[in-house]
């Protein structure tokens, strides 16, 4: 069983997703020379308890593999890395820390999608992700344009509509974890329509903050 470098963070990684991290533990610091003479890969988990820092936390089986696509060295040893997420993988075995995290993994199935099966979900998805981030704007919070475009591949598409929408890191690893595009799809309606009804709420009812 593969044996894969682990990056526990406080937020989920999803495929397609494009991860910036700042590297300055030693361990990492150590784990990034490592991965640039390897394959350059490594596994993001969330931390469901615990801190990023130092560790001692406790963190979520189900994770993604991101690939290293750019790392600069500071001068003072931290790294820049840039890395996107690329497949899920479940951790069938943690290991001793040392030098820095690393499990047994194997890799979840791709899984087949049906086109004409999901289009009419994925078609109800985006556009209530483009209410939802609209009502944001309207609220004056920052976040994506409600005009952003898709992949065309219905697969890419419902990673990229789970990476805008804004819902928490733990609802983030339930859409991760979710079995096949129906489910994923279904979920993200589900936590959209929770959203959307909390903006309106909070759009018809604003909280005076005072002088």
């Amino acid at each position: 069983m593969p044996t894969l470098p682990m990056f526990p963070l406080g937020t989920v990684l999803l495929p397609h997703m494009v991860l910036p991290l700042h590297v300055f533990e030693p361990r990492y610091r150590t784990m990034m020379q490592e991965l640039l003479e390897g394959d350059a890969e490594f596994g993001v988990t969330l931390i469901e308890r615990g801190h990023e820092v130092g560790g001692g936390d406790e963190r979520m089986d189900v994770g993604t593999v991101a690939r290293l696509i750019q790392a600069e060295e500071l001068d003072d040893g931290r790294w820049l890395v840039v890395g996107v997420g690329t497949r899920r993988f479940v951790v069938k075995r943690w290991l001793d820390d040392d030098p820095y995290p690393r499990a047994e993994v194997e890799d979840l199935p791709v899984e087949h999608v049906d086109e004409h099966e999901t289009q009419g979900k994925l078609t109800e998805v985006i556009t209530l992700l483009r209410r939802v981030l609209a009502l944001q704007s309207e609220l004056g919070e920052d976040g994506v344009e409600s005009t952003f475009e898709l992949a065309t591949s219905h697969d890419v598409a419902c990673w990229q509509a789970a990476v805008l929408a804004p819902i928490t890191p733990f609802d983030a690893q339930r859409v991760l974890s979710a079995d096949g595009n129906a489910h994923r799809l279904a979920l993200l309606q589900e936590l959209l329509e929770d959203a959307e009804r909390t903006l309106q709420f909070r759009l018809e009812f604003p909280v005076d903050d005072g002088p």
